[in-house]
């Protein structure tokens, strides 16, 4: 079966080297409360819900939901949520993209961003972003 992500936008920033690191949390741009059993959001800022996955050594170790506190923002959505991730040590995201804005201080905290298919589910999303990391180091 083919991979659903398009590329992975940005590796690492500012001495963090996220993939190349045994433990690293990921955010996964979602829509219900379904963690791992969810889809991937049609969009980055206005998510419902982020589903965030600990990876150790390759494996998901917890998984626990957040809702987003921009989800109905008019406008600046995207940097409301990646200051509630930054805050939250999220080290990489997937969604099916991202705006202008959102992946430049992305870039600047040094997250890496993957971009992924909308509707893709999150764990078959996290497998392949762990392939990717896999691939890459």
């Amino acid at each position: 079966m083919p991979s659903n992500f398009c590329l992975i936008l940005h590796a690492q920033s500012h001495g963090r080297d996220t993939l190349n690191r045994k433990k690293f949390r990921i955010a996964v741009a979602t829509n219900e409360k379904k963690e791992l059993e969810d889809n991937v959001s049609e969009v980055f800022g206005r998510a419902n819900t982020f589903t965030i996955v600990q990876i150790e050594d390759g494996e998901i170790q917890g998984v626990k939901l957040i809702e987003n506190p921009a989800a109905t923002y008019i406008h600046g959505a995207g940097p409301i949520v990646v200051k509630e991730l930054v805050d939250l040590k999220i080290d990489l995201i997937i969604a099916p993209q991202f705006g202008p804005g959102a992946s430049t201080i992305l870039e600047q905290h040094g997250v890496t961003m993957i971009k992924a298919e909308a509707g893709t589910k999150v764990r078959e999303a996290i497998q392949d972003a762990l392939t990717h990391v896999h691939n890459r180091s």
